[in-house]
């Protein structure tokens, strides 16, 4: 779908401070506001933000599939997107298996096709609530074949939400572009990865269901090392290498790294993380690591370079900004990437 850059922005999990948030995110003129799911669950937020908003969009970045029966998340997005009047975009992941296994106490296995599986089941329950149909799903990993008229919900006058799929490996990524309405690439995620590997995965994807690239959004979150002076920009740079030797330290996330041929510094980072090393492993991220995978730059050329990184493969992007950075800075990088549009 690339054309028009949609600038969007995050909104807090804290749920005294969404109301706040989502209208001054509306009143600047933002396309879309996301909710993760880190510490909080990520659907009450955009909840709030639906109360207290009327145009901007609201998309879970991400809520974890794997967490969650398909007919829990159905009513969840259901709801969401009637309550909005339609701007509901339902973003799912994975997370890894460590988290499903021990974290959630949920059952892991074959990803790629149980998140294909999962979409499916999305899709035919709408379908069921929408028209009447019977619901008879039977899948692998997913059966919901009972639907009587107490548990179906009340016609929205809504299409079914937008699902959106975060991905970073080939298979993940060209079942998004086979099954989803968008894309959401990790922040892990760098140019010359999107052209090489994304977007070709993402192609194929496609290909299999007859659809072209004007039919599906790419999402990313891009980091902004800036500041007003050598202080804070040496203070917003120590925080993403933290974040990106965080990152590089999981071995799913190997493969981004190969592609620039800084994959064996992988397993030394996982080794450090294991020790708690987490000071050392922040020194292994360089100047041209730290500037491949964030864009550094002065406030006023912060725009230009964003939107070169955006241009023909991101169609909404979500500046990360570290925390610290002064909010007249980031108004005023936001400002100039919405008039560079």
């Amino acid at each position: 779908m690339v054309g028009r850059l949609k600038i969007d922005r995050g909104i807090p999990s804290r749920l005294d401070r969404v109301p706040d948030v989502a209208r001054a995110h509306e009143a600047a003129g933002y396309d879309g506001c996301w909710a993760g799911e880190i510490n909080h669950d990520p659907f009450l937020p955009l909840t709030l933000a639906a109360e207290h908003t009327a145009r901007i969009e609201l998309g879970t970045s991400i809520a974890v599939a794997f967490a969650r029966s398909p007919m829990t998340v159905a009513q969840l997005g259901w709801d969401l997107q009637d309550y909005s009047g339609g701007r509901f975009i339902l973003g799912l992941g994975t997370q890894v298996r460590a988290h499903i296994e021990n974290r959630f106490a949920m059952p892991w296995s074959a990803p790629v096709d149980r998140m294909a599986e999962y979409v499916a089941a999305l899709r035919q329950i709408w379908s069921c609530w929408a028209t009447g149909e019977k619901l008879a799903f039977e899948g692998e990993f997913y059966r919901h074949t009972l639907m009587t008229p107490m548990f179906t919900p009340e016609p929205s006058g809504q299409p079914a939400p937008r699902v959106y799929l975060a991905a970073v490996g080939g298979a993940m990524t060209a079942l998004a572009g086979q099954s989803a309405d968008g894309l959401i690439a990790h922040a892990f995620t760098t140019r010359r990865y999107l052209e090489e590997v994304t977007l070709p995965a993402l192609a194929r994807g496609l290909a299999r269901s007859g659809r072209d690239r004007a039919e599906l959004e790419v999402c990313a979150p891009v980091f902004i090392v800036t500041g007003r002076d050598d202080a804070e920009r040496a203070a917003a740079a120590a925080a993403f290498r933290r974040q990106i030797a965080f990152y590089a330290s999981t071995p799913a996330y190997r493969p981004v790294l190969d592609r620039h041929g800084w994959g064996e510094l992988q397993p030394e980072l996982r080794r450090r993380s294991l020790r708690g090393d987490w000071a050392a492993m922040a020194e292994l991220i360089d100047d041209e690591m730290l500037g491949t995978f964030a864009v550094v730059a002065e406030p006023d050329r912060v725009a230009e370079a964003l939107a070169a990184r955006c241009a023909g493969a991101i169609d909404r992007v979500l500046p990360g900004f570290a925390a610290g950075t002064p909010e007249p800075v980031i108004a005023a990088v936001l400002e100039q990437l919405k008039g560079a549009r």
